[in-house]
């Protein structure tokens, strides 16, 4: 059950990727861009989790705290997101969000959380990280190195925090709870931080922006809903390399179907990351 909800998780993630690029287009990447965007992303969200909660509002101390982490982390994030989607193409941009986000979370979890290495996940680190490396093209711009840095921490640092929420025993909500919190503290943070920057926002935002990050932020926020009920029960050393694998072969598919169209490169990329996956599923650890 639980490698089903990663599997529709990854599917999302996918879709999400794409309506980011979108928002990208319609709005570009600047400070207000990137603020507008995590406000109205998370007005859709809570609006997906609350009903998802019961119509019920959780809090404690240490939820609320984990939950302006995650906010502060997701706000960082999607600046450096942005950023880098205006100077580089999806591909690089895909290395390295989704290496971040597969070496950080299973790193903690093999170190702090005794989740133990072994060969199925050595294999399938390998693999993963090989399919990713081939998504590289040259030619791409060096001037934006801080931004590339901040995709890798800080999407590594989102599954770092939400194992560390897992895993803490202190007093806490549920993971519905914690995700709709997390939403909130989002909309709050960001929704200020976008009310300073939009005087110096010289464009009008339009419908289709609007449109975008409110899809954007419905699908990403039940994506990592379905990550954090998952993670109670999948180590995250073993999670997260699957997240990684997946979503490069769901936007792969994705790209079939747009102008940028998959090369034999990317496709042997996806092949990697498929084999990984099997090798840790099928490779008892």
């Amino acid at each position: 059950m639980y490698y089903g909800l990663i599997l529709i998780s990854v599917v999302l993630f996918g879709a999400s990727f794409a309506v980011n690029r979108q928002y990208q287009t319609y709005v570009g990447s600047g400070m207000f861009s990137s603020f507008f965007l995590a406000a109205i992303s998370s007005v859709a969200g809570a609006l997906i989790l609350f009903p998802i909660n019961g119509f019920r509002f959780e809090c404690t101390v240490f939820t609320l705290i984990m939950a302006c982490a995650s906010a502060l982390n997701g706000i960082a994030f999607t600046y450096c997101g942005l950023k880098t989607l205006g100077q580089v193409n999806l591909s690089l941009y895909s290395l390295f969000s989704m290496l971040g986000g597969m070496a950080l979370p299973s790193v903690v979890g093999v170190l702090f959380y005794n989740e133990g290495m072994s060969l199925a996940k050595g294999l399938c680190y390998l693999s993963i990280v090989a399919s990713l490396c081939l998504t590289v093209e040259k030619g791409e711009s060096k001037g934006g190195y801080p931004y590339y840095a901040g995709v890798f921490i800080l999407n590594g640092m989102s599954g770092v925090i939400t194992k560390f929420f897992q895993a803490a025993p202190y007093e806490k909500a549920s993971a519905e709870g914690y995700s709709l919190l997390s939403a909130l503290c989002t909309l709050v943070i960001a929704g200020i931080l976008a009310g300073i920057t939009y005087p110096s926002y010289r464009k009008r935002v339009g419908k289709k922006a609007i449109f975008s990050g409110l899809g954007y932020g419905a699908i990403n926020r039940f994506a990592n809903y379905l990550l954090v009920v998952a993670l109670a029960h999948v180590p995250a050393s073993v999670q997260y390399p699957m997240v990684t694998g997946g979503v490069m072969i769901v936007t792969t598919v994705i790209a079939c179907f747009t102008a940028d169209k998959p090369t034999k490169k990317q496709w042997l990329a996806v092949t990697l990351s498929f084999i990984g996956i099997l090798l840790l599923v099928l490779i008892p650890y």
